[in-house]
């Protein structure tokens, strides 16, 4: 890709891997030990938290836009497939669920969330299967309603639907 490809502007969307969805409020001039850099400064709202990412560091951080409706499509139709559970130690998969949402790929957030959720007639879930369902599902919620342009309760309803679409299948 070149830079042109991957360059935003203010008042872009992103996502970032590690924080979910942020915007770009300015592009700036930072200097580091000596050396000028230009940065993207993005502030995560939800964390009242604000990142400075070299702008040629976008790729490597795994920086991205939002995804497009084909990628939120299969990522609602992924949830409504079938959980898919391997039987290793929780620990290992807790860390592989940890991988996936961290990723920043709306899919592999949607795999987390499918998998991880709990019909009203199953199970309760653990205080750590919990807290990884709750964060793919924020993750997945502000994604949604950043591309869909909606409140982020309109957007848990539309993932709830999704789920709800699971269970019955």
């Amino acid at each position: 890709m070149t830079k042109n490809d991957k360059s935003f502007k203010k008042g872009d969307f992103i996502v970032y891997p590690a924080h979910g969805v942020g915007r770009v409020t300015g592009v700036e001039k930072d200097s580091v030990a000596g050396f000028d850099i230009e940065v993207y400064v993005v502030t995560f709202e939800q964390d009242k938290m604000t990142l400075r990412v070299p702008t040629a560091k976008t790729e490597a951080s795994g920086m991205r836009p939002l995804s497009s409706d084909k990628i939120v499509k299969d990522a609602l139709k992924t949830l409504k497939g079938k959980a898919k559970v391997k039987r290793t130690m929780w620990s290992r998969r807790a860390q592989e669920y940890e991988a996936k949402i961290n990723s920043g790929d709306l899919i592999q957030i949607a795999e987390v969330v499918r998998d991880l959720h709990r019909a009203e007639d199953q199970p309760e879930q653990s205080y750590s299967e919990r807290q990884l369902y709750e964060s793919a599902l924020d993750r997945m919620v502000r994604e949604l309603a950043a591309v869909e342009n909606i409140e982020h309760e309109a957007a848990r309803e539309m993932l709830s639907t999704s789920l709800a679409k699971k269970v019955a299948a």
